[in-house]
């Protein structure tokens, strides 16, 4: 009787195994939806009329090295990667990092489009020549400080949401773009200013700059006379008007060197 029993709790099992294999086999892969919760926001995919705007106003390219911060589904790093661009997606869903590596290898990208898990806050994106994003603008906030540390000349792209007192290098509205026909349809650029504050000697006599993100403001003392100065940095370029004149320039670490 023990030998019966022994028996039928093997087929039980055996049965058990079987139908569990069948479910996993069966278990649909993993599709992300429209609003679900994130670690620091809900996820919302960008509309790919505003993902490809984003890349023209940053002129993303073979060269270029793109970092996508909070990913999602991947879109925005494949989109670059089929310009030539190397790129990587910081994501810190699994699932969605698993997802958007799928639909890399179905596009084809795979060798130019990674994706990992991590968080935002704590990656390294000294590398990137392009940031990306479609985060929530006290998220951008956070950013902002280690973004601005980059080196100078690396371009920034947002859905929507803004760098608050970092005004945009430029914006294009896609609202009424029949592509966006959700509320998240604004592409924001921003290049990454280099620390020009201070007061440079330069050929034409003395510059003192003040800065505020890339706007300046400041003095040119040359030929005896003193001229209140406004203009802008653009990476490392340098332009003002000064005294009715415009001036234009190269920083360079620690020094300012005017044509």
């Amino acid at each position: 009787m023990s030998a019966l029993i022994h028996r039928i709790a093997l087929v039980f099992v055996l049965a058990a195994t079987c139908a569990s294999t069948v479910a996993q086999q069966k278990a649909p892969a993993y599709e992300p939806t429209s609003g679900q919760e994130g670690k620091d926001v809900v996820w919302i995919p960008t509309p790919q009329v505003v993902v490809d705007k984003m890349l023209d106003l940053a002129r993303v390219g073979p060269r270029d090295f793109l970092m996508d911060l909070g990913s999602g589904d991947g879109r925005t790093v494949i989109t670059a990667a089929k310009r030539g661009a190397r790129a990587i997606g910081i994501e810190y869903n699994p699932d969605m990092v698993e997802y958007a590596r799928r639909s890399a290898q179905q596009a084809g990208v795979a060798d130019r489009a990674s994706f990992v898990k991590a968080d935002l806050f704590e990656t390294d994106l000294s590398k990137a020549t392009v940031i990306s994003l479609f985060l929530l603008p006290d998220i951008n906030l956070k950013l902002r400080p280690k973004i601005l540390d980059l080196k100078p000349g690396t371009r920034v792209v947002s859905n929507t949401f803004s760098m608050g007192e970092w005004k945009e290098d430029d914006r294009v509205d896609l609202s009424r773009d029949a592509g966006c026909n959700v509320s998240w349809c604004t592409a924001l650029f921003w290049i990454v200013p280099a620390k020009v504050a201070g007061t440079w000697k330069v050929p034409q006599g003395e510059v003192t700059l003040k800065q505020e993100f890339q706007m300046l403001t400041g003095s040119l003392r040359t030929e005896g006379k003193t001229y209140a100065l406004q203009g802008k940095v653009t990476g490392e370029e340098v332009v003002f008007v000064a005294g009715g004149k415009r001036y234009a320039g190269h920083f360079k670490g620690k020094s300012l060197e005017l044509k």
